[in-house]
């Protein structure tokens, strides 16, 4: 099975922006003691959970993105997981909620505001889901265009799997911070996945060792290309 990173179109055509952000979010970390490392993970977007429910003055926390200590950022944390899916890794800056804001543009069926940030038009959603295409599940977006019959997009929750093989990392590196389980880990410059970390019940997902990576194999790629839907180009990835 071939795997493929994800990255959005880079064709003048493709306008589309969104200026617009999650709702709630769990807030960074204070610098740790033992690395001094803080603030917290980009690419860990959960945009289905609805944190409504929660009282006002946990909400106002879950909307600030300023460092908090340890100890605080656990308590939210733990208010959160019930509300988030099983499994689901709530480390600092997770992202939560509906994307809310405003948009214009262009947008192909499949669109990416950031790495690891993935949109789908509902309808490309629909076909992809049709053609067996498996690991989509369609967020709505709080978002507001200024044109007579905008685009209906959703935002993709994607589960996190897989890891880094070892050749593609450095060998001197170091071990995660024993109080803070920081890796230090940097992407690498020529990224190659561990072909026994990685899932076969998806089609679709992040790396879990590299949340900004949106790796998809070669069923959805075949599939996308079948049914001619635009907005994304695929670059295939080594694995071992």
């Amino acid at each position: 099975m071939r795997f493929y990173r994800l990255q959005q179109d880079p064709s003048p055509r493709y306008t589309g922006a969104l200026n617009a952000a999650h709702k709630w979010g769990l807030p960074g970390l204070e610098p740790c003691p033992t690395c001094r490392t803080g603030g917290g993970v980009t690419g860990l977007e959960y945009p289905c959970v609805d944190l409504s429910g929660l009282p006002d003055h946990e909400l106002k926390k879950l909307s600030d993105p300023w460092p908090v200590p340890f100890e605080e950022f656990s308590r939210l944390r733990e208010l959160v997981r019930p509300l988030a899916p099983m499994g689901a890794v709530l480390e600092a800056g997770a992202r939560l909620g509906p994307l809310t804001g405003k948009g214009s543009g262009h947008f192909g069926q499949l669109f990416m505001q950031e790495p690891w940030s993935l949109y789908l038009r509902r309808d490309a959603l629909g076909r992809l889901q049709e053609a067996g295409v498996r690991g989509l599940r369609g967020c709505s977006l709080d978002v507001r265009f200024r044109v007579k019959h905008p685009p209906e997009l959703l935002e993709m929750q994607l589960e996190l799997h897989g890891q880094f093989h070892p050749d593609c990392l450095p060998p001197d590196r170091k071990p995660p911070c024993p109080t803070c389980g920081n890796d230090r880990l940097t992407l690498p410059e020529q990224p190659i996945l561990a072909a026994p970390s990685l899932p076969e019940h998806l089609d679709v997902f992040r790396l879990a060792q590299w949340s900004t990576l949106i790796i998809a194999n070669e069923r959805l790629v075949d599939t996308v290309q079948r049914l001619e839907l635009d907005g994304v180009v695929f670059q295939e990835l080594q694995v071992r």
